[in-house]
């Protein structure tokens, strides 16, 4: 007879250092209990069914989310469509009509601050509920230590403390992005960059200069430095631009993908009064760059 699954759920979002304890502690019971291990995540951001005008900005993307579960994760991965009828689904139904009945769950692990189900409910109220649908509800530990969640990283990142969110996440932060042509003001003055577009709700970095790694398409990986804002210098009210400098590389990556690995921020944007005085700082960006990427590896 096939073995029922021990199953935690949540939206995942980073797979951050929290995450990654969760599913450690899913793994070690379901071995404990002879139950194979399975995380059940969602499709999508459940307040974007719930608050139809709400646009998330999140740390991955779906594509992002799943690579990182399947690295930190060796267990099952259900992805669940979260649709309006889910999102009214109290939690004893999606324990019985989901859990039970259409993943075979035995156990559900639940995250110390964890709640679902429409109206929520105690961790005893979990508890009874799992009883009287035979799955066995048990409460997982906190990650010691600082306090933890994707909120919270996300609020870091929105201020630009890469460093601090790095090490929540357990990872750097990483943006995947097309190249596409800009204006070549930055070849003008000795800093060609490539332009970036992003999938429009990944989160990005507050405005201003950083220390990155670059991954190219070839899986080769290189030192730059990233700007990211309006570019108040030579243009007015401009729209947000990532623009990427990579060190000791000269090629055409246009229409190609590249990965940013964020390693720490170097100033916020500035305005400058010339294009002589954006380069002289952009020399100065370099060089801190090239030493916080030195200290990185």
């Amino acid at each position: 007879m096939k073995k029922g699954f021990a199953v935690t759920i949540g939206f995942f979002d980073g797979v951050h250092q929290g995450h990654r304890y969760l599913l450690r502690q899913l793994q070690e019971l379901a071995e404990a209990k002879d139950l194979q291990p399975a995380a059940v995540t969602f499709d999508c951001h459940p307040r974007t069914i719930v608050q139809e005008d709400y646009v998330p900005s999140l740390l991955t993307t779906q594509e992002e989310k799943l690579k990182l579960l399947s690295e930190a994760f060796k267990g099952e991965i259900f992805v669940l469509p979260f649709t309006q009828e889910l999102s009214v689904m109290t939690a004893k139904d999606f324990m019985q009509n989901i859990l039970r009945d259409k993943l075979n769950a035995e156990l559900l692990l639940m995250g110390y601050n964890h709640h679902f189900g429409h109206g929520g409910g105690t961790h005893e109220e979990y508890v009874a509920w799992g009883h009287e649908t035979g799955i066995e509800v048990c409460l997982a530990e906190a990650l010691p230590g600082e306090k933890v969640s994707s909120s919270r990283i996300r609020n870091l990142i929105g201020l630009g403390e890469v460093e601090k969110a790095n090490a929540m996440l357990g990872y750097p932060y990483f943006l995947n992005g097309k190249v596409t042509e800009g204006k070549q003001i930055g070849r003008r003055i000795g800093f060609p960059t490539a332009n970036l577009t992003l999938p429009q709700q990944k989160l990005l970095p507050a405005c201003g200069a950083y220390a990155v790694w670059v991954t190219l398409p070839d899986n080769t990986r290189r030192g730059g430095m990233l700007c990211i804002g309006h570019r108040p210098t030579v243009e007015q009210n401009g729209e947000i631009s990532i623009e990427v400098h990579i060190f000791q590389f000269e090629g055409n990556l246009y229409n190609e993908s590249i990965s940013i690995d964020f390693i720490e921020k170097l100033r916020d944007e500035q305005h400058f009064d010339s294009l002589e005085d954006l380069q002289k700082q952009l020399t100065l960006d370099a060089i801190a760059a090239q030493a916080a990427i030195c200290h990185s590896t």
